[in-house]
């Protein structure tokens, strides 16, 4: 079965790919078992029932004795004495088979360390030796043994820091994962979710998209263009029918929750209709992508998938919590294409995001086109910034290292090329707001521009020089335009004037951030103009929090917060009526190391890696002291560019981070809770890999596995090529087993293969696995195949398909 799936028109299909998880549970999807199929018995944490002892306590003390490991509290623990060569173990009652070990770290974790296991607590066999660099974590390790052991040992090699050993729960299972519970896995949560149960919807070849009132046309098409190639129906979108099972798209006044018009939806599933109601078409574009969620995560392929398209009965009333929730792309440092930046808002524009920052200039680059004008009193040759500067980009650091894993990707936009950036985020309920970074972070204007390098400009030119040099380098702070120049308040009226004409949106940032040698009152100077240059274009300004502390314009502004100062941020809240964009580096810079093993990323904004649960894990509402949530315009996740490359490297460092945004953005605080969203979370892993997302395996999400068979006709005698495709995120290909059993007798041992095997060095998920059997049938008739698919430790994924064979 081909799943890739690439869609830059709403409705076509992105790559396949997926996630991986070397250090923790992952949890299984299983397919309806076949009739007759005796029920798995339930396993047993053979620990529970066992003794447990240790080499060493911490401090002797009685709180952190080794007997904690196995009482089933995850709140207590065994801590060894500060020393490598420590171990604990557990014996059990009487001698068993063991499945699988899970060992729970809650902080001191072992960098090194074996898992063993012994029949008289002499001799020790080593089952594997692992080396971690995450902590805390969970590892989830494969025992399988042959024959009876009665002791297992975790045996420490080497620990995480200067503490000892600390393990909360360490289990011994005698039989695999049972299969998780059923989860809808709806991102973000909706505000007021009820399951019906009853007989669901079924999407057929004849069911109608029914678009009611004019602007709902525009969500039923996006709709009808998602569904399309994955079930080869033609779904019509229709102003009226009397077909069976339509699926109705309703938009106009009074038709969404009361008091939510902008952005709220109703959706109601029965098993003859589906009905989507909003006031406004990104209301109905929302209850969109919430139906999208419902259907199998198969809808996602963009070739034809033989499956039952069935929607469970709901009703969802829902809307969001902040109007503004959004991802920065970094575009200056390192260029994206328009078609990658397509790719990025296919991913994002599911999850609810409803903004675009494209931050376009830095001192690295210049990434959009401004034309000369008619009245040039400087002289100023504006194609410059896009022809020197356009042309450059991240290269190397102070020291001759690459940043990153490539040279950073030169290019910029043209107006055309920025029009249809702004037209596809549109169709995909997305505003767009532009960046220009001023007066700090402006290397690459002065770079380009002759007459910007006047007197108060920094850096200045080489001797010879007319410009500033190019920089590559991760430096920030060391650029400014010229407060005392006409020339600086003439470039940049005209550039913000025509980025205004080329935006529909309401919003202008103009950066403000790290102009580290722009003295006080230049920076006040030059920022005051260029905020109400903005609010005479008639748009509302937007800054870093930076610019908190300027004659920002009354009840029209917007302060974007990263970093420092939260007073400056209230002030400007309650003295200038602005409102607030969260953006804490702690919870959502993505750049920043989301878990150790990675290479690459930066640990200041978090002291260590900033993983999913930082991402998750706060409130907006109460994030700035002394102002009122009604204040909090939303959040923003940023990608800065400094080392990432390409759009598969930002979504490795986005996904699943953004996504924890989003519904930090949308759901009620008080409805919020991080297991269960790691529930949710872990139903969305195969979903993102049949689209094709190179999302990060994140260590604490027990990712779901799915399959699904393609139904295949063959003459006598030729080989099957039955098919089944496999989403397991977070795996190779050496951890899975498949059998396949047929309905004449026959059983296969087969091999998954996958094209892309998981690296957190290269920044890559691994794509969806295959089995294929190429077996002969020797008589005509139709034959069934039953795959049975695990992962040491999970419970089987099981798919099913028919192969028609005829004579000839």
């Amino acid at each position: 079965m081909s799943i890739p799936r690439s869609r830059h028109t709403p409705g076509s299909r992105r790559r396949l790919s997926a996630a991986k998880l070397a250090v923790v549970v992952t949890a299984s999807l299983l397919a309806p078992l076949p009739a007759g199929t005796p029920a798995m018995a339930a396993p047993v944490n053979l620990a529970r029932t066992g003794t447990a002892t240790a080499s060493s306590v911490e401090l002797d003390r009685a709180d952190f004795v080794a007997a904690h490991v196995k009482d089933g509290d995850r709140s207590t623990r065994w801590s060894s004495k500060y020393q490598d060569d420590s171990w604990v173990q557990v014996r059990l009652a009487s001698a068993a088979r063991v499945d699988h070990v899970t060992l729970t770290w809650p902080n001191a974790c072992a960098r090194d360390f074996s898992l063993q296991t012994s029949t008289d607590g002499v001799a020790w066999t080593t089952v594997t030796r692992l080396q971690r660099d995450t902590c805390p974590r969970t590892d989830v390790i494969a025992v399988n043994s042959s024959q009876p052991v009665s002791y297992v040992r975790m045996q420490g090699h080497q620990r995480w820091a200067g503490y000892g050993y600390s393990i909360s729960e360490f289990e011994i299972w005698d039989g695999t994962e049972p299969a998780p519970a059923p989860s809808l896995g709806l991102l973000p949560k909706p505000v007021s979710l009820a399951e019906n149960g009853g007989t669901p919807y079924t999407l057929n070849p004849s069911t109608p998209i029914v678009a009611v009132g004019s602007p709902a046309t525009a969500p039923a098409t996006y709709l009808a263009g998602l569904l399309r190639p994955a079930t080869g129906y033609a779904l019509p979108v229709v102003t009226q029918s009397t077909a069976p099972a339509p699926i109705v798209v309703e938009v106009g006044a009074g038709k969404g929750p009361a008091g939510h018009a902008a952005e709220g939806y109703r959706l109601v599933v029965t098993s003859g209709t589906v009905r989507i109601s909003a006031d406004t078409a990104n209301g109905a574009l929302n209850g969109v992508q919430t139906l999208r969620q419902l259907l199998p995560q198969w809808v996602e392929s963009d070739t034809v998938v033989s499956t039952a398209w069935t929607v469970p009965a709901v009703t969802i009333t829902d809307y969001p919590r902040f109007a503004h929730r959004a991802m920065m792309l970094d575009v200056a440092r390192s260029f994206y294409p328009v078609n990658e930046i397509k790719a990025y808002i296919d991913s994002a524009a599911q999850y609810k995001i409803n903004r675009l920052h494209l931050h376009l200039t830095d001192d690295q680059g210049w990434r959009i086109a401004i034309d000369n004008p008619a009245s040039n009193p400087a002289g100023i040759d504006y194609g410059r910034l896009t022809s020197v500067s356009g042309r450059t980009a991240m290269t190397y650091n102070d020291s001759g290292q690459l940043m990153g894993t490539e040279l950073g990707v030169t290019g910029f936009y043209t107006r055309a090329d920025y029009a249809e950036i702004v037209r596809y985020a549109g169709l995909n309920g997305m505003t767009v707001i532009p960046e220009i970074d001023m007066p700090g972070h402006t290397n690459a204007a002065l770079h380009a521009i002759p007459q910007m390098n006047t007197a108060g400009a920094q850096p200045k030119p080489a001797s010879g020089q007319q410009t500033a040099p190019a920089n590559g380098t991760g430096n920030v702070g060391y650029s400014t335009l010229d407060s005392a120049s006409a020339t600086t308040y003439e470039f940049a009226t005209q550039v913000l004037t025509q980025i205004a004409a080329m935006t529909p949106g309401p919003y202008l940032h103009i950066g403000g951030d790290e102009a580290h040698v722009t003295s006080h009152a230049n920076y006040t100077t030059m920022v005051d103009a260029f905020t109400a240059t903005v609010a005479s274009l008639g748009k509302t300004v937007v800054g870093w929090n930076e610019y908190a502390g300027t004659a920002l314009p009354q009840g029209n502004a917007v302060v974007q917060y990263w970093n420092g100062d939260r007073t400056a941020v209230a002030n400007a809240v309650n003295g200038r009526g602005a409102r607030v964009v969260l953006s804490p580096a702690a919870h959502t810079y993505v750049p920043q190391k989301q878990d150790s093993r990675q290479p690459l990323g930066g640990t200041w904004a978090c002291g260590g890696p900033c993983g999913l649960d930082r991402h998750y894990n706060w409130d907006p509402g109460t994030f700035i002291p002394n102002i009122a949530e009604t204040s909090v315009l939303g959040v923003e996740s940023a990608l800065w560019g400094e080392f990432i490359r390409r759009v598969g490297q930002a979504q490795y460092y986005s996904f699943p981070r953004l996504i924890a945004t989003a519904e930090v953005g949308w759901t009620p605080q008080a409805q919020r809770d991080y297991a269960d969203f790691t529930t949710r979370l872990s139903v969305a892993g195969g979903r993102l890999t049949v689209e094709g997302v190179n999302f990060f395996p994140t260590a604490d999400v027990p990712w779901r596995h799915q399959a699904i068979g393609r139904p295949t006709a063959v003459v006598v005698g030729a080989p099957a090529g039955a098919t089944w495709t496999i989403t397991a995120p977070g795996l190779r290909s050496t951890d899975l087993a498949a059998t396949i059993t047929w309905s004449d007798g026959r059983v296969e041992a087969l091999t998954p293969t996958a094209t892309r095997e998981p690296s957190i060095p290269a920044m890559q998920i691994n794509s969806a696995f295959a089995v294929v059997s190429r077996r002969t049938f020797g008589a005509a008739g139709t034959y069934t195949g039953t795959l049975s698919v695990r992962s040491a430790w999970l419970a089987p994924v099981q798919a099913a398909l028919s192969v028609t064979v005829r004579a000839s």
